[in-house]
Protein backbone atom coordinates (compact mmCIF):
# COMPACT_ATOMS: atom_id res chain seq x y z
CA UNK A 1 0.00 0.00 0.00
CA UNK A 2 1.32 3.41 -0.80
CA UNK A 3 1.66 5.96 1.84
CA UNK A 4 -1.06 8.09 -0.39
CA UNK A 5 -3.34 5.39 0.53
CA UNK A 6 -2.96 4.75 3.89
CA UNK A 7 -3.40 8.70 4.74
CA UNK A 8 -6.48 8.79 2.52
CA UNK A 9 -7.57 5.48 4.26
CA UNK A 10 -6.93 7.07 8.40
CA UNK A 11 -9.29 9.81 6.78
CA UNK A 12 -12.40 7.78 6.87
CA UNK A 13 -11.33 4.74 9.00
CA UNK A 14 -9.91 5.35 12.69
CA UNK A 15 -6.47 4.76 13.19
CA UNK A 16 -6.46 3.41 16.66
CA UNK A 17 -9.47 1.12 16.45
CA UNK A 18 -9.76 -0.09 12.43
CA UNK A 19 -13.34 0.78 12.60
CA UNK A 20 -14.97 3.86 10.35
CA UNK A 21 -18.94 5.33 10.64
CA UNK A 22 -19.60 6.29 7.32
CA UNK A 23 -23.00 8.42 6.46
CA UNK A 24 -24.09 7.66 2.74
CA UNK A 25 -26.06 11.30 0.85
CA UNK A 26 -26.28 9.39 -2.17
CA UNK A 27 -29.45 8.45 -2.22
CA UNK A 28 -30.77 11.94 -4.42
CA UNK A 29 -29.65 10.19 -7.31
CA UNK A 30 -31.64 6.48 -7.10
CA UNK A 31 -35.03 8.59 -5.18
CA UNK A 32 -34.69 12.08 -5.31
CA UNK A 33 -34.76 15.07 -2.24
CA UNK A 34 -35.74 12.79 0.36
CA UNK A 35 -36.42 14.28 4.01
CA UNK A 36 -32.86 14.63 5.70
CA UNK A 37 -30.78 15.41 2.65
CA UNK A 38 -32.86 18.57 1.03
CA UNK A 39 -29.96 20.72 2.84
CA UNK A 40 -26.56 18.73 2.00
CA UNK A 41 -24.61 21.44 4.74
CA UNK A 42 -27.02 21.74 7.44
CA UNK A 43 -27.18 17.23 7.31
CA UNK A 44 -22.52 17.46 6.94
CA UNK A 45 -23.07 19.85 9.49
CA UNK A 46 -25.08 17.44 11.90
CA UNK A 47 -23.19 14.80 10.87
CA UNK A 48 -19.70 16.04 11.93
CA UNK A 49 -21.26 17.09 15.28
CA UNK A 50 -21.99 13.40 16.00
CA UNK A 51 -18.96 12.05 15.10
CA UNK A 52 -18.77 9.78 11.79
CA UNK A 53 -15.74 9.38 10.09
CA UNK A 54 -17.21 10.26 6.76
CA UNK A 55 -19.45 10.94 4.41
CA UNK A 56 -20.33 9.57 0.88
CA UNK A 57 -21.72 11.49 -1.94
CA UNK A 58 -22.06 11.82 -5.46
CA UNK A 59 -19.72 14.66 -7.21
CA UNK A 60 -22.29 17.33 -8.09
CA UNK A 61 -23.30 17.85 -4.51
CA UNK A 62 -19.93 18.02 -3.13
CA UNK A 63 -20.02 21.95 -3.16
CA UNK A 64 -23.74 21.67 -1.34
CA UNK A 65 -22.23 19.84 1.56
CA UNK A 66 -18.61 21.79 2.07
CA UNK A 67 -18.82 23.67 4.68
CA UNK A 68 -15.66 25.36 5.24
CA UNK A 69 -15.38 25.75 8.80
CA UNK A 70 -15.68 23.14 12.07
CA UNK A 71 -14.18 20.20 12.17
CA UNK A 72 -13.15 17.89 9.05
CA UNK A 73 -14.56 14.51 7.68
CA UNK A 74 -13.90 12.07 4.81
CA UNK A 75 -14.92 12.27 1.92
CA UNK A 76 -15.80 9.37 -0.33
CA UNK A 77 -17.28 9.95 -3.77
CA UNK A 78 -19.67 7.68 -5.13
CA UNK A 79 -18.77 6.42 -8.55
CA UNK A 80 -22.27 4.49 -9.42
CA UNK A 81 -25.50 5.80 -10.63
CA UNK A 82 -29.31 4.51 -11.14
CA UNK A 83 -32.63 5.70 -10.33
CA UNK A 84 -35.63 4.19 -9.29
CA UNK A 85 -37.34 5.75 -11.96
CA UNK A 86 -35.63 3.49 -14.14
CA UNK A 87 -37.00 -0.15 -15.22
CA UNK A 88 -33.82 -1.49 -14.59
CA UNK A 89 -32.91 0.51 -11.48
CA UNK A 90 -30.45 -2.64 -10.33
CA UNK A 91 -28.32 -1.97 -12.91
CA UNK A 92 -26.06 0.20 -11.84
CA UNK A 93 -23.34 2.69 -15.13
CA UNK A 94 -20.26 4.47 -13.92
CA UNK A 95 -21.25 8.25 -13.52
CA UNK A 96 -17.65 9.52 -12.08
CA UNK A 97 -13.93 8.31 -12.79
CA UNK A 98 -11.30 8.41 -10.17
CA UNK A 99 -9.49 11.48 -11.64
CA UNK A 100 -12.82 13.28 -11.01
CA UNK A 101 -12.51 12.27 -7.12
CA UNK A 102 -9.18 13.38 -6.56
CA UNK A 103 -9.89 16.68 -8.42
CA UNK A 104 -12.82 16.91 -5.88
CA UNK A 105 -10.41 16.12 -2.65
CA UNK A 106 -12.12 12.82 -2.05
CA UNK A 107 -10.26 10.47 0.46
CA UNK A 108 -12.18 7.27 -1.27
CA UNK A 109 -13.96 6.71 -4.01
CA UNK A 110 -17.16 3.78 -3.81
CA UNK A 111 -18.94 1.81 -6.29
CA UNK A 112 -22.46 -0.30 -6.68
CA UNK A 113 -22.49 -3.54 -7.63
CA UNK A 114 -25.66 -5.73 -7.70
CA UNK A 115 -24.71 -9.61 -8.38
CA UNK A 116 -27.36 -11.64 -10.00
CA UNK A 117 -28.58 -8.75 -11.87
CA UNK A 118 -28.53 -9.08 -15.61
CA UNK A 119 -25.99 -6.31 -16.09
CA UNK A 120 -23.97 -7.85 -13.57
CA UNK A 121 -20.80 -8.04 -16.05
CA UNK A 122 -20.61 -4.67 -16.48
CA UNK A 123 -20.85 -3.89 -13.32
CA UNK A 124 -17.85 -6.25 -12.44
CA UNK A 125 -15.97 -4.65 -15.21
CA UNK A 126 -16.98 -1.07 -13.85
CA UNK A 127 -15.44 -2.51 -10.58
CA UNK A 128 -12.17 -3.74 -11.92
CA UNK A 129 -11.52 -0.53 -14.05
CA UNK A 130 -11.83 1.33 -10.68
CA UNK A 131 -9.49 -0.28 -8.80
CA UNK A 132 -7.38 -0.45 -11.25
CA UNK A 133 -7.05 3.39 -11.29
CA UNK A 134 -7.51 3.50 -7.90
CA UNK A 135 -4.56 2.14 -7.54
CA UNK A 136 -2.57 4.64 -9.79
CA UNK A 137 -3.69 6.90 -8.11
CA UNK A 138 -3.48 5.61 -4.22
CA UNK A 139 -7.56 5.72 -3.85
CA UNK A 140 -8.58 3.70 -1.34
CA UNK A 141 -12.26 1.87 -3.24
CA UNK A 142 -15.12 1.14 -0.85
CA UNK A 143 -17.56 -1.57 -3.08
CA UNK A 144 -20.58 -1.92 -2.29
CA UNK A 145 -22.07 -5.59 -2.85
CA UNK A 146 -25.62 -6.93 -2.85
CA UNK A 147 -27.05 -10.01 -4.22
CA UNK A 148 -30.17 -8.85 -6.22
CA UNK A 149 -31.37 -10.96 -9.34
CA UNK A 150 -33.48 -13.46 -10.58
CA UNK A 151 -31.82 -16.32 -9.02
CA UNK A 152 -31.31 -14.63 -5.45
CA UNK A 153 -33.94 -15.90 -3.03
CA UNK A 154 -32.46 -14.36 0.23
CA UNK A 155 -30.43 -11.60 -0.21
CA UNK A 156 -29.54 -11.85 3.90
CA UNK A 157 -28.54 -15.34 3.92
CA UNK A 158 -24.76 -15.52 5.13
CA UNK A 159 -23.68 -17.43 2.07
CA UNK A 160 -24.80 -14.88 -0.36
CA UNK A 161 -23.89 -12.05 1.42
CA UNK A 162 -20.01 -13.73 2.25
CA UNK A 163 -20.03 -14.46 -1.68
CA UNK A 164 -20.83 -11.07 -2.13
CA UNK A 165 -18.44 -9.93 0.28
CA UNK A 166 -15.48 -12.12 -1.21
CA UNK A 167 -16.05 -10.93 -4.90
CA UNK A 168 -15.33 -7.03 -3.50
CA UNK A 169 -12.50 -8.36 -2.00
CA UNK A 170 -11.35 -10.60 -4.73
CA UNK A 171 -11.67 -7.24 -7.15
CA UNK A 172 -9.27 -5.09 -5.53
CA UNK A 173 -11.40 -2.78 -2.82
CA UNK A 174 -10.23 -1.67 0.25
CA UNK A 175 -13.20 -1.75 2.16
CA UNK A 176 -16.46 -3.97 1.75
CA UNK A 177 -20.23 -3.03 2.54
CA UNK A 178 -22.60 -5.50 2.69
CA UNK A 179 -26.17 -5.79 4.29
CA UNK A 180 -25.80 -7.50 7.77
CA UNK A 181 -27.25 -11.20 7.85
CA UNK A 182 -29.14 -10.85 10.87
CA UNK A 183 -26.73 -12.39 13.76
CA UNK A 184 -23.25 -12.14 14.99
CA UNK A 185 -22.52 -16.05 13.93
CA UNK A 186 -23.65 -16.11 10.71
CA UNK A 187 -21.73 -12.38 10.05
CA UNK A 188 -18.43 -13.83 11.92
CA UNK A 189 -18.32 -15.91 8.43
CA UNK A 190 -18.76 -13.33 6.24
CA UNK A 191 -15.77 -11.38 8.18
CA UNK A 192 -13.46 -14.53 8.06
CA UNK A 193 -13.86 -14.79 4.08
CA UNK A 194 -12.20 -11.75 3.28
CA UNK A 195 -8.68 -9.51 4.25
CA UNK A 196 -10.32 -6.57 4.41
CA UNK A 197 -12.75 -4.36 6.49
CA UNK A 198 -16.28 -5.27 6.22
CA UNK A 199 -19.17 -2.68 7.11
CA UNK A 200 -22.83 -3.04 7.46
CA UNK A 201 -25.59 -1.48 5.10
CA UNK A 202 -28.33 0.09 7.46
CA UNK A 203 -31.15 -0.93 4.70
CA UNK A 204 -34.75 0.53 4.66
CA UNK A 205 -35.57 2.99 7.79
CA UNK A 206 -35.61 1.33 11.07
CA UNK A 207 -38.33 2.66 13.50
CA UNK A 208 -36.31 1.07 16.66
CA UNK A 209 -33.20 3.23 17.66
CA UNK A 210 -32.12 0.19 19.75
CA UNK A 211 -32.75 -2.27 17.21
CA UNK A 212 -30.31 -0.20 14.98
CA UNK A 213 -27.91 0.20 17.81
CA UNK A 214 -28.10 -3.96 18.91
CA UNK A 215 -27.33 -4.27 15.02
CA UNK A 216 -23.91 -2.25 14.92
CA UNK A 217 -22.96 -3.38 17.86
CA UNK A 218 -23.26 -7.31 16.78
CA UNK A 219 -21.53 -6.80 13.83
CA UNK A 220 -19.00 -5.36 15.71
CA UNK A 221 -18.68 -8.00 17.83
CA UNK A 222 -18.54 -10.46 14.89
CA UNK A 223 -15.23 -8.71 13.70
CA UNK A 224 -16.79 -6.06 11.57
CA UNK A 225 -15.22 -3.14 10.74
CA UNK A 226 -18.23 -0.45 11.49
CA UNK A 227 -20.96 0.84 9.13
CA UNK A 228 -22.22 2.70 6.12
CA UNK A 229 -25.62 3.74 6.74
CA UNK A 230 -27.68 6.40 5.24
CA UNK A 231 -30.97 6.64 5.98
CA UNK A 232 -31.46 5.41 9.41
CA UNK A 233 -28.95 7.93 10.93
CA UNK A 234 -30.01 11.18 8.25
CA UNK A 235 -33.32 10.72 8.77
CA UNK A 236 -33.34 9.94 12.46
CA UNK A 237 -35.16 13.25 14.33
CA UNK A 238 -31.47 14.04 15.95
CA UNK A 239 -28.82 12.73 14.20
CA UNK A 240 -25.86 13.99 15.79
CA UNK A 241 -27.17 12.01 19.24
CA UNK A 242 -27.65 9.71 17.82
CA UNK A 243 -24.15 9.47 15.86
CA UNK A 244 -22.72 9.84 19.05
CA UNK A 245 -24.63 6.80 20.54
CA UNK A 246 -23.58 5.32 17.28
CA UNK A 247 -19.35 6.16 17.90
CA UNK A 248 -19.59 5.04 21.56
CA UNK A 249 -20.44 1.35 19.97
CA UNK A 250 -17.82 1.78 17.61
CA UNK A 251 -15.17 3.02 19.04
CA UNK A 252 -15.56 3.00 22.45
CA UNK A 253 -17.27 -0.38 22.79
CA UNK A 254 -20.33 0.56 24.63
CA UNK A 255 -23.06 -1.68 25.41
CA UNK A 256 -26.39 -1.02 23.71
CA UNK A 257 -27.60 0.01 27.30
CA UNK A 258 -24.78 2.62 27.76
CA UNK A 259 -25.50 4.21 24.16
CA UNK A 260 -29.38 4.14 24.77
CA UNK A 261 -28.56 6.14 28.28
CA UNK A 262 -26.72 8.76 26.23
CA UNK A 263 -30.01 9.19 23.80
CA UNK A 264 -32.46 9.22 26.72
CA UNK A 265 -29.91 12.01 28.95
CA UNK A 266 -30.96 15.69 28.69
Amino acid sequence: MTIGKSIRLERIVNRDTGRTIIVPLDHGVSVGPIAGIEDMRETVTGIVAGGANAVLMHKGVVRCGHRARGRDVGLIIHLSASTSLSPFPNAKTLVCTVEEAVRLGADAVSVHVNLGDETEARMLDDLGLVTEAAVSWGMPVLAMMYARGPKVKNEFDADVVAHCARVGNELGADIVKVPYTGDPDSFAKVVAGCCVPVVIAGGPKIDSRRGLLEMIRDSVLAGGAGLSVGRNIFQDPEPARLLAAVTAIVHENASVDAAMQMLAAE
